[in-house]
């Protein structure tokens, strides 16, 4: 495989793959359609577009945004599923590493109506454990529970729900397994550095954080990731070592999961494609030993007649460009016309 160095702005690709669609699990999806059963459309698209504003906005709150049941409501039935398909994204890459591994408790740090809960119970769903979510919204967990109760999964439905605050001093219950998704960005920057080390502590096993795929999601990924490796952890996910980002500049370390709109999705974004790429950035590190993938696609592949280019962060030369042939590679050619954005390279049977 021949490499070449890849420097900003990235190339316009000829051709990209698919990504794949990553649906959420069938008994979730049919909790969520008749969460707006009764609210006008019009009052959830408004309730939709206020949440979206302030889940975005600079200036960290020190209460729940979720107010109310309205709002959880709207809320879950247009976000949980990209919530969803992101963490799974995430645990996916990090299972792959993680060997026979497996959590017999997790913790989902706000972790509202319970998105990484699904998530986890489907990416150990032959393993059995018990789940916990801490929420500083009382509405957010009553409804995570009400959904959870028609779950297939055991894993799900004995979830724990907590109400916690999340601002300040924080003391997290010991888990296996704690999940932190979509959360840092409602806390200023010393509740962030006190959430993440005390997730760093209580993990007896591993801890995955994911953020939205945006230059600051970006960079509360990256602050995170270097307190877990200062607290003794090896990161496994998405980057192949543990040493500083090569992505400097204008740009960012960023993924996207592949999710069907609803009804609801359409009426806010006021689109037409049955379908939007949630991105988003993640960290998946382990105290126990295991090791990161050699490389990970870190942009679309761009297939081309009889080559694949694949964009690449490695171990050993950071940001670079494999160059894949058909005529020089056979399998392995083969292999990168199936790759994805985010996936680790080379594939497992390759993988020194």
């Amino acid at each position: 495989m021949r490499r070449v160095s890849v420097r900003g702005p990235w190339r316009r690709p000829l051709q990209l793959s698919l990504v794949s669609t990553l649906q959420a699990p069938d008994d979730l999806r049919a909790a969520l359609n008749g969460l707006l059963d009764g609210l006008p459309p019009t009052r959830a698209a408004q309730a939709v577009d206020r949440l979206i504003a302030a889940y975005r906005g600079e200036t960290p709150t020190d209460a729940p945004i979720l107010r109310d049941a309205s709002d959880v409501a709207a809320y879950a039935a247009y976000r949980m599923p990209a919530t969803y398909a992101a963490v799974r994204s995430a645990l996916a890459e990090f299972r792959a590493r993680a060997g026979a591994w497996a959590p017999a408790t997790h913790l989902d740090v706000g972790g509202g109506t319970g998105a990484a809960t699904w998530a986890v119970a489907d990416a150990w769903r032959q393993d059995a454990h018990t789940s916990t979510v801490l929420d500083w919204s009382e509405a957010a967990l009553t409804l995570g529970r009400e959904l959870a109760a028609g779950a297939d999964s055991a894993a799900v439905r004995d979830t724990e729900w907590r109400r916690a605050p999340l601002g300040g001093a924080v003391r997290l219950p010991e888990s296996d397994l704690v999940t932190v998704s979509y959360v840092l960005g409602e806390l200023d920057a010393a509740a962030r550095v006190s959430v993440v080390a005390e997730a760093a502590r209580a993990a007896l096993g591993a801890v995955v954080i994911v953020e939205p795929g945006t230059p600051d999601g970006y960079a509360r990924v990256i602050a995170a990731r270097d307190q877990l490796l200062g607290a003794g952890y090896t990161v496994l996910a998405p980057c192949p070592h543990d040493g500083g980002c090569p992505m400097v500049g204008t740009d960012w370390c960023h993924f996207a999961a592949r999710v069907n709109r609803s009804s609801l999705h359409r009426q806010v974004k006021g689109g037409s494609l049955p379908y939007e790429d949630e991105k988003f950035s993640y960290v998946a590190a382990a105290r126990f030993p295991a090791a990161p993938a050699a490389g990970r696609v870190v942009r679309h592949p761009q297939i081309r007649k009889g080559q694949v280019l694949l964009d690449l962060c490695t171990r050993d030369d950071g940001i670079s460009r494999g160059i894949i042939t058909k005529k020089r590679h056979g399998d392995l050619y083969r292999a990168a016309r199936d790759a994805d954005w985010g996936n680790s390279w080379p594939p497992p049977s390759e993988d020194a």
